[in-house]
C-alpha cells in the first residue's frame, strides 16, 4: 500500500514535522523534531491533516519524543481551530507520545480531554504503548 508523507521544513531547510499516513494501520503518525515554535507547531499541525483528505483515518500517533525546548502548549488553538477540522476529516483518537520528562505536566494538562467530543486523547511515554492503544481503539471503537 502507498504511504503518504508530508514533511514541513524550517526556512533553513531542516524538517521539523513529518506526517505519514499508515493506511494499513488506519492512522497517521506525526513526528516532531528539534525546536518547534508556536507558529511552526500550528503550521505542522495543519499540514498533518492534509493526508487525512486522501481517505478516512481515525487515529493519530503524535510523537513529541524528539522535540527540544519548550512544548507547544496552545491547547486553546488546538481545540478551536485544529480539532474541529480533524474531526470533520474522520479523526477520532490521538495517542500523544510525550516529550521526555514532561509526562507528569502533560498528564495534568490533559487530565480533562481538551478536545471534548471531537477526539479521544491519551498520553504515553513510548511509541509502542501509543500504537497498542490506537490499535485497540480502531478494533474496538467503543472501548474508550
Amino acid at each position: 500500500m502507498e504511504t503518504l508523507t508530508r514533511i514541513v521544513h524550517h526556512p533553513n531547510g531542516r524538517p521539523y514535522c513529518i506526517t505519514e499516513c499508515h493506511t494499513a494501520e488506519g492512522w497517521l503518525q506525526t513526528t516532531w523534531l528539534g525546536f518547534v515554535s508556536q507558529a511552526d507547531a500550528e503550521q505542522g499541525a495543519l499540514a498533518a491533516l492534509e493526508p487525512l483528505c486522501q481517505g478516512p483515518v481515525a487515529g493519530l500517533l503524535n510523537d513529541n519524543s524528539e522535540i527540544k525546548g519548550p512544548w507547544f502548549d496552545s491547547i486553546a488553538w488546538l481545540r478551536r481551530v485544529w480539532a474541529p477540522q480533524a474531526a470533520q476529516l474522520g479523526l477520532r483518537y490521538i495517542a500523544h507520545v510525550a516529550q521526555p520528562h514532561t509526562e507528569a505536566d502533560l498528564g495534568i494538562l490533559f487530565s480533562r480531554n481538551p478536545f471534548g467530543n471531537y477526539v479521544d486523547l491519551q498520553v504515553f511515554t513510548t511509541i509502542e504503548d501509543a500504537s497498542d492503544w490506537l490499535r485497540t481503539c480502531l478494533l474496538y471503537p467503543h472501548h474508550t
